[in-house]
């Protein structure tokens, strides 16, 4: 299984950037059991003016990478658990 990696843009203070990293996290280990299938990278887009550019009205923003291949924005407001899941896998 590969590993993946999210790196979620978003803001301090901003509820909508919580529940999307509640809701990912949901997901990283569905039981106790289970070893962490992803890392998860907390940018806090008001830190970087070129980041406030690209995603202010956007945020939270998720994007994945893996393998070495290319990151691609998945989601952005609220947590697309069907498309995330299908990018980690197990939609296939």
């Amino acid at each position: 299984m590969s590993k993946s990696h999210f790196t979620l843009y978003g803001r301090s203070y901003c509820h909508l950037c919580e529940d999307m990293l509640q809701a990912l996290l949901v997901l990283q280990a569905p039981d106790e059991n289970a070893v962490d299938r992803f890392s998860v990278e907390l940018i806090d887009v008001d830190a970087d003016p070129e980041l406030v550019a690209r995603y202010d009205e956007l945020v939270p923003v998720l994007v994945g990478s893996k393998d070495g291949q290319a990151s691609m924005q998945l989601c952005h407001y609220f947590l697309d658990v069907e498309l995330v899941q299908k990018f980690l896998g197990e939609g296939d």
